[in-house]
């Protein structure tokens, strides 16, 4: 039979943790699987649920929430694989919206206000039962106050005792203080109580051996390595404590100091294990926040290209694989920080679906444009009217270079089955005037007469008489017709080679002289295919290009000579006589381009 009771010393968290939940176990609690259910099952079973009694189903619900987004996400995976599947780029792919979601929300929203109701109900049952326990110790201690008549009213202690001991809630920061006032109250009691002394002495020995066996089962908790498991199974010996009578006066103190170093080491443990997970929580959410403002930073208004936005989700990509790598952040930010991230990234894909759209549009309506011309130039591919039909084609071809870009898959069939009929008709073109083949063989014969009567003229030639043969062959040579179309560019190389001999022999002007050829050969392209003018225009303006940085690397070495140096002074005219043929060049290109011009 137990005849007294000691003091646990406890504090306050320790003694009050059986009646609130600690982070670990909502921790626990939160991560147990839900039911297989899809996400309209949710909704309903959720709907439900929260008509229930909510210290019932609070678990039940936080399990139902977490399996919605769990199902959520497994369908999002399965339509992006789905998309992917039927052959559409992965970066493309936009989740569809969850009108389902507002109405999870506005479920827990309703499951919320009921919980803060039961909460603001609990915390006043807790204030009344504080105040019954209170009345009850009072009651005790008035008897206690009564030496005289303390054997009479043992049996109404005890049913205070029992009556105080009932379990229930009470506010944490009353009952520390609350069990030390009622365990002084008791120990008071039994030592003004005159009982027998060999069933108080053997109370004491019993409840020696129970509490010795909560010290070491205490004290072995301490080598348990999931420290949140050893402090539940510390507070449930608490209770035990709290429980079990008092011993020996001589031994009370020393008991109970025993068994307080064991749990102050347990919470200890608890307490470090909780503060380290903190800290890891503290650098995940430095991580994250860091991760949100450098997706934030991406300024999507200067993406202009499909290029710049592959990149761009690259860059995205990359984030959300780092972001997955990060561990959890507080409870307080965790989510709102996840809602942050998940914001922008949502926005960065339908800004660029947006995007894609666009320029698709845009594409698909040049391709109907490029089939027309297409069409225009098969409906005229077999025309005889040459010049006429010529012009037409030369404007189908203007026309389809201001025409913008289509969709790769259809980029290169489309300007094939254009220029096939521009080649169909301009080789019917070119077969009915094979006649003129001859004639430009002829001429061909004759062009190489004149580059061998230039290569006649020897050094002994009085210089004006030689400049005057080389006018006059020159000028019969402008006067020649056509050459074979795969001969003319060897023999006018051929011609304007030795003619720079000549010139540069006879310090004549060899700028004029070129214009001059060139002019004749622009004329003779012109008569001919427009597109051998637009090609000689290309190839010119790649050869100015080419000039220009040949240029800039000249100026840009010139700064490095030592002119005081007489080897370099010499190096250094060279080159300025280089620079200056270089930028001769540059200028008799741009002469040809305005010429070329000219004649489009």
């Amino acid at each position: 039979m137990t005849t007294e009771l000691e003091k646990p010393d406890m504090n306050a968290e320790e003694l009050h943790a059986g009646q609130t939940m600690t982070p670990a176990e909502e921790e626990q609690n939160s991560a147990q699987p839900a039911p297989k259910l899809s996400r309209e099952e949710i909704i309903d079973a959720l709907r439900k649920l929260i008509e229930g009694p909510v210290e019932e189903v609070k678990e039940e619900v936080d399990e139902l929430k977490q399996a919605y987004y769990k199902q959520k996400k497994i369908e999002i995976e399965e339509a992006r694989n789905a998309f992917v599947a039927a052959g559409n780029p992965e970066s493309e792919f936009v989740p569809a919206p969850d009108e389902q979601e507002e109405t999870l929300k506005s479920l827990l929203a309703v499951f919320r206000e009921k919980k803060a109701e039961y909460t603001a109900s609990l915390e006043k049952q807790r204030e009344e039962n504080l105040a019954r326990k209170q009345q009850i110790l009072e009651e005790m201690k008035s008897i206690t106050s009564d030496s005289d008549n303390i054997n009479k009213q043992y049996t109404r202690f005890q049913e205070l005792q029992q009556a105080f001991k009932e379990p229930c809630e009470l506010p944490s920061a009353a009952v520390s203080g609350l069990w030390k006032s009622f365990q002084a109250c008791v120990e008071n009691f039994y030592d003004l109580l005159k009982i027998n002394k060999e069933l108080r002495d053997y109370d004491f020995k019993k409840n020696l051996e129970q509490k010795t066996a909560l010290c070491e089962a205490a004290e072995a908790l301490l080598t348990n390595d999931d420290v949140v498991a050893a402090f539940k199974q510390l507070q449930l010996l608490h209770d035990e404590w709290r429980g079990i009578g008092p011993v020996a006066k001589e031994l009370r103190e020393e008991l109970w100091n025993r068994f307080k170093d064991a749990s102050t080491e347990v919470n200890k443990r608890y307490q470090s294990f909780f503060e380290a997970r903190k800290e890891v929580e503290r650098k995940n959410e430095e991580a994250k926040t860091a991760l949100c403002e450098e997706i934030e930073a991406i300024d999507m208004n200067a993406l202009n290209s499909f290029a710049q936005w592959d990149e761009a989700t690259k860059h995205v990509l990359d984030l959300q694989s780092r972001w997955k790598t990060l561990g959890f952040a507080s409870r307080k930010m965790n989510n709102l920080l996840f809602e942050r991230f998940r914001k922008t990234c949502d926005e960065f894909f339908a800004r660029k679906a947006e995007y894609f759209k666009t320029v698709k549009e845009k594409m698909a309506a040049n391709l109907e444009k490029k089939k027309a011309l297409c069409e225009k130039a098969e409906a005229l591919k077999d025309s005889t009217d040459w010049k006429a039909t010529t012009d037409i084609f030369v404007a189908l071809q203007k026309e389809w270079k201001t025409i913008g870009p289509v969709a790769k898959k259809h980029s290169d069939a489309i300007w094939k089955r254009f220029v096939t009929a521009c080649d169909y008709f301009f080789a019917q073109k070119n077969s009915q005037l094979a006649s003129t083949r001859q004639a430009e063989q002829e001429n061909l014969e004759k062009k190489r007469d004149i580059i061998a009567r230039l290569k006649a003229i020897d050094e002994s030639v009085d210089p004006a008489e030689a400049e005057k043969t080389v006018r006059e062959l020159m000028a019969q040579w402008n006067t020649i017709g056509y050459v074979p179309f795969k001969e003319k560019d060897k023999i006018y190389k051929e011609y304007q080679a030795q003619l720079d001999i000549l010139f540069a022999r006879l310090n004549m002007t060899e700028t004029r002289n070129r214009l001059s050829n060139f002019s004749a050969s622009v004329q003779q392209m012109a008569d001919g295919n427009h597109d051998k003018l637009y090609r000689e225009r290309e190839k010119l303006l790649r050869m100015y290009e080419q000039k220009k940085a040949e240029l800039q690397t000249y100026e840009n070495n010139i700064g490095f000579l030592n002119i005081s140096s007489k080897k370099s002074s010499g190096l250094l005219k060279e080159m300025e006589r280089k620079m200056q043929k270089i930028r001769e060049e540059m200028q008799l290109i741009e002469q040809k381009v305005q010429l070329i011009d000219k004649n489009l």
